[in-house]
């Protein structure tokens, strides 16, 4: 009988609105920093949205070649950034190994600041006056490729492209090609930089964004009764993932354990998730099983929830439908309530807070949530971080189009 390959995670990295780094975003997690300010990288007097949770002083040149950095786009620096991050926590050398080291990076859009600049110098400067760069930047596998190229890594190079499901899909691939022996360790997670003004009018238009201008802070309100849509963030997560055998050969610290992975379609509808919450359910149910855990075991969830009023009450059903009279006492917070919404970045970066809440030892809460929703009665953990030492937890990902992905990663007690 063959043994299933263990996969562990060693390392992670994260940049978004509320910390740039883990111990900066462990902190924020922890006091409940909140990442949504003005918009200011950009003209929005005209906008109805005029709030985001933009990374703040963020220098790309840190991380990577400033040259290389001149030729691609911000999704990608977030992508380098936080895989240097993560290779650096793992104590990684890939120079020796790079053949069985893999990339796996997700985005929804991929390199958005590219597109509008090339958009404005069509017009300006004509058709034949393209940078040679701006294809190679703009799309949406180049932020897994300059991963590579910075970091040297030779083995599988994949890049999903699942709208906000992304990066939880990226991880989940990443940990089969692990399992399947087709590489020792793979660099895995996402990065999005979609705050920019097609950002911002793309979501606009479908009236899927918060225009609580006055208050930056507190628009991001996933389960509270007076949500009135998203805020747009960005970012970058990315996680080292090993073979265990590999990782303790090399006498690696190990944070925690990817156990589980699940898919599912809601062959529904372009951006509206299933209502009866039976797909996404599925999604879960088989991450559960494939991590060999049923739904008592599980200490905590990290929603997708976004702050829509749809998406929320949607999730919140499916909860209830994997969970059953249980849904009640297991803690689920949205930690969209401090990043934003990262779209192709999201899973990832929750995936990142998933073991920070493990090792650290507290339940990131669901800010400003102030008044409760009917259909949103479960335990959201509001507001104040609550201690606790979660084994098992459950980390959804859930994008337009149906793409419904779960994960499952257990605190690893040596």
């Amino acid at each position: 009988m063959t043994v299933r390959r263990r996969v562990v995670i060693t390392g992670i990295g994260a940049v978004n609105a509320v910390g740039n780094g883990i111990s900066d975003l462990t902190e924020g997690l922890r006091t409940g920093r909140p990442g949504g300010s003005p918009i200011t990288t950009f003209d929005v007097s005209e906008s109805p949205v005029k709030i985001g949770c933009s990374v703040q002083e963020f220098d790309p040149g840190l991380a990577m070649d400033r040259k290389a950095a001149r030729r691609s786009d911000r999704y990608s620096h977030f992508a380098v950034a936080a895989a240097r991050e993560a290779v650096t926590m793992a104590g990684l050398e890939i120079a020796p190994i790079a053949e069985r080291v893999g990339t796996s990076i997700g985005s929804g859009i991929g390199g958005m600041h590219t597109l509008e600049v090339a958009h404005r110098h069509l017009f300006d400067k004509g058709i034949d006056r393209f940078s040679p760069f701006w294809v190679p930047a703009l799309i949406p596998n180049m932020g897994a490729a300059t991963v590579s190229m910075e970091l040297g890594t030779r083995g599988p190079l994949i890049a999903s492209c699942t709208a906000c499901a992304a990066s939880t899909m990226a991880i989940g691939d990443a940990t089969m090609y692990i399992r399947a022996g087709m590489a020792d360790v793979m660099l895995a997670g996402g990065a999005e930089a979609a705050v920019t003004p097609m950002g911002l009018g793309g979501f606009n238009g479908m009236r899927a964004m918060s225009t609580r201008n006055d208050d930056p802070a507190g628009a991001s309100r996933p389960f509270d009764a007076d949500r009135d849509g998203l805020v747009i963030g960005e970012g970058g997560a990315v996680l080292v993932l090993e073979g265990l055998d590999h990782a303790q050969a090399r006498g690696a610290t190990i944070l925690a354990e990817v156990v589980g992975y699940g898919l599912s379609s809601d062959a529904l509808h372009v951006t509206e998730p299933d209502p009866t919450g039976q797909n996404p359910a599925r999604a879960i149910l088989m991450a559960l099983a494939d991590a060999g855990r049923t739904v008592a075991e599980v200490d905590y969830v990290n929603a997708h929830g976004t702050s829509t009023p749809v998406g929320d009450a949607a999730e919140t059903r499916v909860l209830k439908r994997v969970f059953g009279d249980r849904a009640y006492d297991v803690p689920v917070s949205s930690t969209k309530s401090m990043t934003g919404h990262m779209l192709g970045a999201a899973g990832a970066t929750e995936a990142v807070i998933c073991v920070i809440a493990m090792t650290e030892g507290f339940l990131p809460p669901t800010i400003n949530l102030e008044t409760p929703d009917p259909a949103c009665d479960l335990d959201y953990v509001p507001n104040v971080a609550r201690p606790a030492r979660p084994n098992v937890v459950i980390s959804n990902g859930f994008g337009f189009g149906g793409h419904n992905s779960c994960l499952v990663l257990e605190r690893w007690a040596g």
